[in-house]
């Protein structure tokens, strides 16, 4: 069992940054695969970003590629989402998400945090 929390998240101009980071609790995080993900109003949950359980790999959506970093601390139990150059698109509630497996599809994840709201004003 994985419990996730973020935090970080606030309203930002565009062109700033905000650093997302999710706490989790439970002995398997640092053998867990974790991925970002963001849903906006009205829109489906879409994935962001995910890092392998020992942090040699990312895979990022094309968008935020060049613009967002994802990284892990396993000592800390804590993942983190670096979001520099935001646009107003990137306006979402961004929640993180724990799997076994690997990959960008929602449907992997095992394991939900609660969300984070990112609001960036144009």
């Amino acid at each position: 069992q994985v419990q996730l929390v973020e935090s970080g998240g606030g309203l930002v101009q565009a062109g700033g940054s905000l650093r997302l980071s999710c706490a989790a609790s439970g002995r398997t995080f640092s053998t867990s695969n974790m991925g970002w993900f963001r849903q906006a109003p009205g829109k489906e949950r879409e994935f962001v970003a995910t890092i392998s359980w020992t942090g040699r790999a990312t895979i990022y959506e094309d968008s935020v590629k060049g613009r967002f970093t994802i990284s892990r601390d396993n000592d800390k139990n804590t993942v983190y989402l670096q979001m520099n150059s935001l646009k107003p698109e990137d306006t979402a509630v961004y929640y993180c998400a724990a799997t076994k497996r690997f990959g960008r599809d929602k449907g992997l994840y095992d394991y939900w945090g609660q969300g984070t709201q990112v609001t960036v004003s144009s």
